[in-house]
């Protein structure tokens, strides 16, 4: 397999550091060049704790990109950022993996039709934990049988976006596979007691320190409970679908909504 040269947009950050540290285990996957706000000209290896790999950190993106001539371009930073970055990406018609999350379900689908149009490979996922993936799998299965389910996600104070993408595309599936809405018949006490709504299924987001990304999603039924939860209790569990993605991408360059589409999972 030729060697895939990678370009991380947000390498200073907690998710960049997991990456670079993955990609330097890889033997096909190689780290060429990396920009952020944060870290300007320190060296990615020193910073993620790998030694140095004379690899440095920029903070111009087109001058870095343009130089590097990447294979794939990661980008793992906040929406804002990746609003501004992508007419840039989409420019250079280079594979992308985004791990960004915070889009619209509009801007989603702006940028699928983008990609198309000009054939740029795209993965584009709210979540690369392969249980994550499965949890959503299971939960789309369990909407054909159980009436009503709810969603409570957990995430560290840090995450700038509520609800998660991960919980946005739970709901979004749920939707899509039930025959009836649920019904709901509470008064709120207090604004936002029952979270927020997606179609007709509530989403509760909890911030706390020590946590990472965990969710479930609680189903109910005629005397019974189901509960399908997933825990990422280290970042390290999003590598193996990055680097999946990353190879995918890069042989097969189309749109992938979800790691599901890109390890082929159908419910």
């Amino acid at each position: 397999m030729k060697e895939i040269g990678v370009f991380l947009v947000g390498a200073a950050g907690k998710m960049g550091k997991e990456i670079v540290r993955a990609i330097h285990k890889e033997e096909n996957i190689v780290l060429r060049g990396a920009a952020d706000k944060q870290e300007v000209g320190r060296d990615t290896g020193e910073v993620s704790g790998v030694g140095p790999q004379g690899i440095i950190i920029e903070e111009n993106l087109a001058e870095a990109i343009n130089r590097v001539k990447p294979d794939v371009i990661c980008d793992f930073t906040h929406a804002s950022a990746l609003r501004e970055n992508l007419p840039l990406f989409l420019d250079y018609k280079i594979p992308l993996v985004i791990g960004t999350t915070g889009l619209s379900s509009e801007e989603i689908e702006t940028l699928r039709q983008s990609c198309e149009r000009e054939g740029i490979g795209c993965v584009i996922a709210p979540n690369f934990a392969l249980g994550a993936v499965l949890m959503m799998h299971f939960s789309r299965i369990a909407a054909r049988y159980l009436e009503r389910a709810e969603i409570i996600e957990y995430h560290h104070p840090q995450k700038k976006d509520a609800p998660s993408g991960t919980a946005i595309k739970t709901a979004q599936g749920i939707e899509e596979v039930k025959n009836t809405p649920f019904s709901d018949k509470s008064e709120e006490i207090l604004s936002g007691a029952r979270g927020a709504l997606l179609g007709s299924v509530n989403i509760h987001s909890v911030r706390l320190p020590g946590l990472v990304a965990h969710q479930e999603v609680i189903w109910g039924g005629e005397g019974e409970i189901l509960t399908i939860r997933h825990d990422s209790l280290s970042r390290s569990s999003f590598m193996p679908g990055v680097m999946m993605s990353i190879k995918k991408v890069y042989e097969e360059p189309r749109f992938y909504y979800g790691l599901e589409e890109v390890i082929g999972l159908t419910s």
